[in-house]
Protein backbone atom coordinates (compact mmCIF):
# COMPACT_ATOMS: atom_id res chain seq x y z
CA UNK A 1 0.00 0.00 0.00
CA UNK A 2 1.35 3.50 -1.03
CA UNK A 3 1.64 6.02 2.02
CA UNK A 4 -0.31 9.64 1.18
CA UNK A 5 -1.24 12.73 2.78
CA UNK A 6 -4.46 13.77 2.61
CA UNK A 7 -5.24 17.51 2.10
CA UNK A 8 -8.46 19.10 3.07
CA UNK A 9 -9.25 21.92 0.92
CA UNK A 10 -12.86 22.99 -1.18
CA UNK A 11 -14.20 23.24 -4.28
CA UNK A 12 -16.11 26.83 -5.83
CA UNK A 13 -19.26 26.23 -7.11
CA UNK A 14 -22.55 28.22 -7.88
CA UNK A 15 -23.90 26.72 -4.88
CA UNK A 16 -20.96 27.37 -2.57
CA UNK A 17 -17.53 25.88 -1.27
CA UNK A 18 -17.58 22.17 -1.48
CA UNK A 19 -15.71 20.19 0.83
CA UNK A 20 -12.73 18.46 -0.92
CA UNK A 21 -9.93 16.37 -0.01
CA UNK A 22 -6.56 15.75 -1.98
CA UNK A 23 -4.59 12.65 -1.60
CA UNK A 24 -1.17 12.99 -2.57
CA UNK A 25 1.47 9.96 -2.42
CA UNK A 26 4.14 10.37 -0.33
CA UNK A 27 6.72 9.33 -2.91
CA UNK A 28 8.95 12.13 -4.73
CA UNK A 29 7.95 14.43 -7.50
CA UNK A 30 4.80 15.85 -8.89
CA UNK A 31 2.20 12.82 -10.26
CA UNK A 32 -0.59 13.33 -12.68
CA UNK A 33 -3.94 13.87 -10.58
CA UNK A 34 -7.37 12.32 -10.90
CA UNK A 35 -10.64 14.02 -10.20
CA UNK A 36 -12.86 11.32 -8.71
CA UNK A 37 -15.98 11.78 -10.62
CA UNK A 38 -19.41 9.58 -7.96
CA UNK A 39 -22.42 7.81 -9.34
CA UNK A 40 -26.02 8.15 -8.78
CA UNK A 41 -27.12 8.75 -5.20
CA UNK A 42 -25.38 10.99 -2.04
CA UNK A 43 -21.62 11.35 -2.39
CA UNK A 44 -19.32 12.53 0.06
CA UNK A 45 -15.90 13.45 -0.87
CA UNK A 46 -14.45 11.10 2.57
CA UNK A 47 -16.31 8.05 1.94
CA UNK A 48 -14.13 6.76 -0.84
CA UNK A 49 -13.21 3.88 1.27
CA UNK A 50 -10.21 1.52 -0.59
CA UNK A 51 -10.35 3.22 -3.69
CA UNK A 52 -8.32 6.11 -2.70
CA UNK A 53 -5.81 3.74 -1.76
CA UNK A 54 -6.14 1.52 -4.91
CA UNK A 55 -5.57 4.83 -7.32
CA UNK A 56 -2.91 7.02 -5.41
CA UNK A 57 -1.23 2.97 -5.18
CA UNK A 58 -1.39 4.00 -9.73
CA UNK A 59 0.55 6.64 -8.89
CA UNK A 60 -1.72 9.50 -8.78
CA UNK A 61 -2.82 12.61 -6.40
CA UNK A 62 -6.36 12.02 -5.99
CA UNK A 63 -9.12 14.04 -5.65
CA UNK A 64 -12.79 13.75 -4.85
CA UNK A 65 -15.75 16.32 -3.17
CA UNK A 66 -18.65 16.59 -1.72
CA UNK A 67 -21.76 16.77 -4.12
CA UNK A 68 -24.17 19.61 -3.31
CA UNK A 69 -26.14 19.16 -0.43
CA UNK A 70 -23.77 16.20 1.32
CA UNK A 71 -21.79 16.34 4.10
CA UNK A 72 -22.50 19.63 5.29
CA UNK A 73 -21.84 21.21 2.04
CA UNK A 74 -24.11 23.60 0.50
CA UNK A 75 -26.84 22.92 -2.04
CA UNK A 76 -28.82 20.33 -3.41
CA UNK A 77 -27.49 17.52 -5.91
CA UNK A 78 -31.59 16.43 -6.11
CA UNK A 79 -31.88 19.90 -8.01
CA UNK A 80 -28.59 19.48 -10.42
CA UNK A 81 -28.50 18.76 -14.01
CA UNK A 82 -25.91 17.01 -15.75
CA UNK A 83 -24.46 20.17 -16.95
CA UNK A 84 -24.37 21.24 -13.38
CA UNK A 85 -22.70 18.00 -12.11
CA UNK A 86 -20.21 18.43 -14.98
CA UNK A 87 -19.55 22.49 -13.82
CA UNK A 88 -18.58 21.00 -10.57
CA UNK A 89 -16.84 19.02 -11.71
CA UNK A 90 -14.81 21.15 -14.19
CA UNK A 91 -14.65 23.30 -11.10
CA UNK A 92 -12.54 20.46 -9.29
CA UNK A 93 -10.52 19.98 -11.83
CA UNK A 94 -9.20 23.53 -12.26
CA UNK A 95 -8.27 23.15 -8.02
CA UNK A 96 -6.42 20.02 -8.72
CA UNK A 97 -4.71 21.46 -11.65
CA UNK A 98 -3.60 24.58 -9.02
CA UNK A 99 -2.46 22.01 -6.42
CA UNK A 100 1.64 21.71 -6.77
CA UNK A 101 1.60 18.08 -6.09
CA UNK A 102 0.87 17.78 -9.53
CA UNK A 103 2.75 20.82 -11.32
CA UNK A 104 3.29 20.04 -14.94
CA UNK A 105 1.24 16.62 -15.15
CA UNK A 106 -1.88 15.34 -16.78
CA UNK A 107 -4.98 16.01 -14.74
CA UNK A 108 -8.16 14.30 -15.39
CA UNK A 109 -11.47 12.64 -14.44
CA UNK A 110 -12.30 8.93 -13.17
CA UNK A 111 -15.90 8.69 -13.42
CA UNK A 112 -17.45 5.73 -11.60
CA UNK A 113 -20.90 4.69 -13.08
CA UNK A 114 -22.93 7.56 -13.76
CA UNK A 115 -20.14 9.90 -12.94
CA UNK A 116 -18.57 8.06 -16.35
CA UNK A 117 -21.48 10.43 -18.35
CA UNK A 118 -20.35 13.64 -16.49
CA UNK A 119 -16.80 13.01 -17.07
CA UNK A 120 -17.51 12.63 -20.75
CA UNK A 121 -19.77 16.02 -20.62
CA UNK A 122 -17.25 17.71 -19.00
CA UNK A 123 -14.59 16.55 -20.81
CA UNK A 124 -16.11 17.78 -23.98
CA UNK A 125 -17.63 21.15 -22.79
CA UNK A 126 -14.41 22.11 -22.25
CA UNK A 127 -11.83 20.32 -24.69
CA UNK A 128 -9.26 21.85 -22.96
CA UNK A 129 -10.15 20.63 -19.76
CA UNK A 130 -8.93 17.17 -18.51
CA UNK A 131 -6.19 15.72 -19.66
CA UNK A 132 -7.44 12.05 -20.08
CA UNK A 133 -10.99 10.73 -18.74
CA UNK A 134 -11.26 7.20 -16.96
CA UNK A 135 -15.04 5.70 -17.43
CA UNK A 136 -15.39 2.67 -14.94
CA UNK A 137 -18.96 0.90 -15.83
CA UNK A 138 -20.12 4.06 -17.35
CA UNK A 139 -22.63 3.80 -19.84
CA UNK A 140 -23.00 4.56 -23.39
CA UNK A 141 -26.87 4.82 -23.44
CA UNK A 142 -29.37 7.25 -21.58
CA UNK A 143 -30.16 6.58 -18.19
CA UNK A 144 -33.66 5.71 -19.64
CA UNK A 145 -32.21 2.50 -21.76
CA UNK A 146 -29.47 1.98 -18.80
CA UNK A 147 -32.22 1.83 -15.88
CA UNK A 148 -34.60 -0.43 -17.87
CA UNK A 149 -32.00 -2.68 -18.61
CA UNK A 150 -31.18 -2.63 -14.76
CA UNK A 151 -34.15 -3.26 -13.44
CA UNK A 152 -34.47 -6.22 -15.96
CA UNK A 153 -31.17 -7.95 -15.45
CA UNK A 154 -31.49 -7.48 -11.44
CA UNK A 155 -35.16 -8.78 -11.27
CA UNK A 156 -34.29 -12.14 -13.78
CA UNK A 157 -31.07 -12.85 -11.85
CA UNK A 158 -33.27 -12.65 -8.21
CA UNK A 159 -35.42 -14.88 -10.09
CA UNK A 160 -38.77 -13.26 -10.81
CA UNK A 161 -40.87 -14.75 -12.91
CA UNK A 162 -40.81 -13.61 -15.96
CA UNK A 163 -45.25 -11.89 -15.61
CA UNK A 164 -43.73 -10.01 -12.61
CA UNK A 165 -40.47 -8.84 -14.16
CA UNK A 166 -43.16 -7.52 -17.60
CA UNK A 167 -45.10 -5.83 -15.16
CA UNK A 168 -42.25 -3.98 -13.63
CA UNK A 169 -40.64 -2.73 -17.20
CA UNK A 170 -44.22 -1.97 -18.14
CA UNK A 171 -44.13 0.72 -14.75
CA UNK A 172 -40.67 1.64 -15.94
CA UNK A 173 -41.92 2.31 -19.48
CA UNK A 174 -44.80 4.22 -18.23
CA UNK A 175 -43.01 6.12 -15.14
CA UNK A 176 -40.64 7.54 -18.15
CA UNK A 177 -43.17 8.79 -20.25
CA UNK A 178 -45.08 10.57 -17.52
CA UNK A 179 -42.05 12.42 -16.66
CA UNK A 180 -40.43 12.79 -20.02
CA UNK A 181 -44.44 14.71 -20.76
CA UNK A 182 -43.70 16.78 -17.88
CA UNK A 183 -46.34 15.05 -15.33
CA UNK A 184 -45.28 16.09 -11.95
CA UNK A 185 -42.81 14.17 -9.57
CA UNK A 186 -45.75 14.10 -6.66
CA UNK A 187 -48.05 12.72 -9.37
CA UNK A 188 -45.74 10.02 -10.93
CA UNK A 189 -44.70 9.04 -7.49
CA UNK A 190 -47.76 8.52 -6.04
CA UNK A 191 -49.00 6.41 -9.22
CA UNK A 192 -45.74 4.68 -8.00
CA UNK A 193 -47.07 3.57 -4.70
CA UNK A 194 -50.27 2.04 -6.39
CA UNK A 195 -48.00 -1.20 -7.28
CA UNK A 196 -46.62 -0.77 -3.48
CA UNK A 197 -48.36 -4.45 -2.91
CA UNK A 198 -46.85 -5.92 -5.78
CA UNK A 199 -43.48 -8.48 -4.94
CA UNK A 200 -41.16 -6.40 -7.89
CA UNK A 201 -41.70 -3.27 -6.01
CA UNK A 202 -38.98 -2.70 -3.87
CA UNK A 203 -36.27 -3.66 -5.67
CA UNK A 204 -37.56 -1.78 -8.71
CA UNK A 205 -38.64 1.45 -6.68
CA UNK A 206 -35.15 1.05 -4.46
CA UNK A 207 -33.07 4.74 -4.68
CA UNK A 208 -36.30 6.06 -6.70
CA UNK A 209 -38.65 6.53 -3.86
CA UNK A 210 -39.45 10.20 -2.93
CA UNK A 211 -40.10 13.66 -5.53
CA UNK A 212 -37.11 15.07 -5.36
CA UNK A 213 -35.24 12.01 -6.41
CA UNK A 214 -37.93 11.54 -9.45
CA UNK A 215 -37.46 15.51 -10.41
CA UNK A 216 -33.96 14.85 -10.52
CA UNK A 217 -34.37 11.51 -13.30
CA UNK A 218 -36.91 13.39 -15.21
CA UNK A 219 -34.12 16.04 -15.72
CA UNK A 220 -31.23 13.40 -16.36
CA UNK A 221 -33.09 10.34 -18.51
CA UNK A 222 -33.37 11.13 -21.82
CA UNK A 223 -29.20 12.28 -21.59
CA UNK A 224 -27.50 11.08 -25.11
CA UNK A 225 -23.64 10.25 -24.45
CA UNK A 226 -23.11 9.36 -27.78
CA UNK A 227 -22.95 12.91 -29.44
CA UNK A 228 -20.40 13.82 -26.81
CA UNK A 229 -17.72 10.81 -27.75
CA UNK A 230 -15.95 12.88 -31.03
CA UNK A 231 -16.25 16.39 -29.38
CA UNK A 232 -13.93 14.22 -26.39
CA UNK A 233 -10.34 15.70 -27.37
CA UNK A 234 -8.57 13.53 -24.97
CA UNK A 235 -7.25 9.98 -24.74
CA UNK A 236 -10.05 7.74 -22.66
CA UNK A 237 -9.86 4.26 -21.25
CA UNK A 238 -13.25 2.76 -20.75
CA UNK A 239 -13.25 -0.06 -18.43
CA UNK A 240 -16.44 -2.42 -17.95
CA UNK A 241 -17.77 -5.84 -16.21
CA UNK A 242 -18.70 -8.68 -18.26
CA UNK A 243 -20.88 -9.69 -15.15
CA UNK A 244 -22.40 -6.34 -14.99
CA UNK A 245 -26.01 -6.74 -14.70
CA UNK A 246 -27.02 -2.10 -14.25
CA UNK A 247 -25.13 -1.36 -17.47
CA UNK A 248 -25.49 -2.55 -20.89
CA UNK A 249 -21.59 -3.20 -21.27
CA UNK A 250 -21.19 -5.04 -24.68
CA UNK A 251 -23.69 -1.98 -26.28
CA UNK A 252 -21.30 0.21 -24.40
CA UNK A 253 -18.22 -0.81 -25.53
CA UNK A 254 -19.66 -0.83 -29.66
CA UNK A 255 -20.43 2.90 -28.75
CA UNK A 256 -16.99 4.11 -27.49
CA UNK A 257 -15.14 2.07 -30.50
CA UNK A 258 -17.86 3.17 -33.04
CA UNK A 259 -17.96 6.94 -32.27
CA UNK A 260 -14.59 7.86 -29.95
CA UNK A 261 -12.33 10.21 -32.49
CA UNK A 262 -9.73 7.72 -33.48
CA UNK A 263 -8.03 9.53 -36.05
CA UNK A 264 -6.03 12.21 -33.77
CA UNK A 265 -2.81 10.30 -32.34
CA UNK A 266 -5.00 10.01 -28.41
CA UNK A 267 -4.74 6.87 -26.73
CA UNK A 268 -7.64 5.42 -26.29
CA UNK A 269 -8.10 2.05 -24.11
CA UNK A 270 -10.85 0.19 -23.92
CA UNK A 271 -11.60 -3.38 -21.89
CA UNK A 272 -14.42 -5.98 -20.66
CA UNK A 273 -12.97 -7.81 -17.65
CA UNK A 274 -15.07 -11.67 -17.61
CA UNK A 275 -16.83 -11.80 -14.56
CA UNK A 276 -16.74 -8.39 -13.38
CA UNK A 277 -19.37 -6.75 -11.69
CA UNK A 278 -20.38 -3.42 -11.99
CA UNK A 279 -17.81 -2.55 -9.19
CA UNK A 280 -15.48 -4.64 -11.24
CA UNK A 281 -15.47 -6.94 -8.25
CA UNK A 282 -15.20 -10.63 -9.69
CA UNK A 283 -17.03 -12.14 -6.42
CA UNK A 284 -19.01 -10.93 -3.52
CA UNK A 285 -17.47 -9.66 -0.57
CA UNK A 286 -15.58 -12.14 1.81
CA UNK A 287 -14.22 -10.81 5.64
CA UNK A 288 -11.36 -13.19 5.37
CA UNK A 289 -10.27 -11.68 1.75
CA UNK A 290 -8.49 -8.39 0.97
CA UNK A 291 -11.66 -6.90 -1.37
CA UNK A 292 -8.69 -5.41 -3.46
CA UNK A 293 -7.82 -8.79 -4.34
CA UNK A 294 -10.90 -9.43 -5.96
CA UNK A 295 -10.75 -6.69 -8.08
CA UNK A 296 -10.75 -7.71 -11.93
CA UNK A 297 -7.29 -9.25 -12.59
CA UNK A 298 -5.35 -6.38 -14.85
CA UNK A 299 -7.85 -3.43 -13.89
CA UNK A 300 -5.41 -1.62 -11.63
CA UNK A 301 -2.25 -2.12 -13.50
CA UNK A 302 -4.30 -0.93 -16.91
CA UNK A 303 -4.67 2.24 -14.96
CA UNK A 304 -1.57 2.82 -14.14
CA UNK A 305 0.15 2.13 -17.27
CA UNK A 306 -2.86 4.11 -19.02
CA UNK A 307 -1.63 6.99 -16.59
CA UNK A 308 2.01 6.61 -17.68
CA UNK A 309 1.62 6.27 -21.24
CA UNK A 310 -0.48 9.69 -20.92
CA UNK A 311 2.27 11.36 -18.47
CA UNK A 312 4.97 10.24 -21.65
CA UNK A 313 2.70 11.78 -24.44
CA UNK A 314 1.91 14.89 -21.63
CA UNK A 315 5.19 15.51 -21.40
CA UNK A 316 6.40 14.84 -24.81
CA UNK A 317 3.84 17.57 -26.14
CA UNK A 318 4.70 19.83 -23.66
CA UNK A 319 8.17 19.54 -24.36
CA UNK A 320 7.93 19.87 -27.98
CA UNK A 321 5.44 23.13 -27.49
Amino acid sequence: MTSFTMEKTTVTSTDGDLRAGIWVPDNSGPRPGIVLVDGSGESLYDDWGEWVDRYVGCGAVVMAHDKPGCGGSPGDWTTQSFEDRATDSLAALATLRAHPSVAGQPVGFLGVSQGGWISLLAAATDPSGPDFVITMSGPAVSPAAQEYYRIKTTLTAAGFAAVDVGEALAWITERTSRLRAGESPESVLAAQESYADRSWYAMTTEYLDSAEVLGFVARIQDFDPVPLLPRVQCPVFGAFGGADNLVQADESMQAYLQHLNWEFGNQHALAVFPGANHGLFTAAPDPAIPRTSQLAPGYLPMVAGFLDRIRERYTSSTLSG
